[in-house]
This record gives C-alpha cells, sequence and structure tokens, in this order.
C-alpha cells in the first residue's frame, strides 16, 4: 500500500462535501508531478485530505477506489484523475504549522514543495501525522 496526500480548498470542495458525495474523480490536476503522483495511485492506497488556501490542515484520510485514467474534464490526454471515497474523518485536525514543527515531517513534499497538489508519503510519514490528529 502507498499513501499520499491531496489539496482542495475548501470553498472548492470540501471534506464535508465530500463525504456528502461519498465518492469523486480527482479532477483539474495540470501539473506533471503531481499528475505521475496520481498515476502512481493504486485502489486501496490511502490519502490524506488536506484544505488548502482556508484552514491549511489535513481533515480527513480517502481511500482510492479506482486507479488512474482519463480526465474526463478535458480531451487532453495527458491528464489523469483517480476516483477517491472518504475513509476516515480525522478526530483532530493537523495544521500545517503543526507538520512544520514535527521533526518526522520536515520532508515531506506539503513542506518542501507548497505548490504540488498530489504528494506521496512514506508510510511513517503518514502514521506521524496520524500520530498528530489522535487518529490512530
Amino acid at each position: 500500500m502507498n499513501y499520499w496526500l491531496v489539496k482542495s480548498e475548501p470553498f472548492k470542495y470540501s471534506w464535508e462535501q465530500f463525504e456528502k458525495d461519498k465518492k469523486t474523480f480527482w479532477d483539474g490536476v495540470r501539473n506533471y508531478q503531481a499528475r505521475n503522483n496520481l498515476k502512481a495511485m493504486k485502489k486501496g492506497d490511502l490519502v490524506l485530505w488536506y484544505h488548502s488556501n482556508e484552514g491549511k490542515e489535513v481533515v480527513g484520510i480517502a481511500k482510492v477506489v479506482k486507479g488512474f485514467y482519463q480526465d474526463p474534464t478535458t480531451e487532453d490526454p495527458n491528464w489523469v484523475v483517480v476516483d477517491l471515497a472518504p475513509f476516515k474523518k480525522l478526530k483532530k485536525t493537523v495544521t500545517l504549522e503543526q507538520i512544520k514543527e514535527d521533526s518526522r515531517l520536515q520532508n515531506i513534499a506539503l513542506v518542501r514543495q507548497g505548490r504540488l497538489s498530489v504528494c506521496s508519503l512514506k508510510a511513517e510519514e503518514f502514521d506521524a501525522i496520524l500520530d498528530l490528529s489522535e487518529t490512530k
């Protein structure tokens, strides 16, 4: 299993709306590194859901329910989506400040490449964020 983090601006698509929808395809990625991360996602992988711009915090865990396929919002074959479903809301959100202060998380893409919308995580980084959220 692999671990990921995706960013969503809550005013565009919040965790709460995601829970209501019960499933979504992750679209709109127009960065090649983020696209490559989408292509690497497999069914069953776990994904941290991060509210960017407003809140700047990890709020939940999603699960990949379908691997990558052509982004239906564009005809350009370079862009793909994956299907995600809500898995678990975090007991306590984890802020960007908390992540930056934790020595276990100094090398994650969220800190090093702040504009990357789809980031890979090591298992220990995923677990560290869950520790901070008291969700384990």
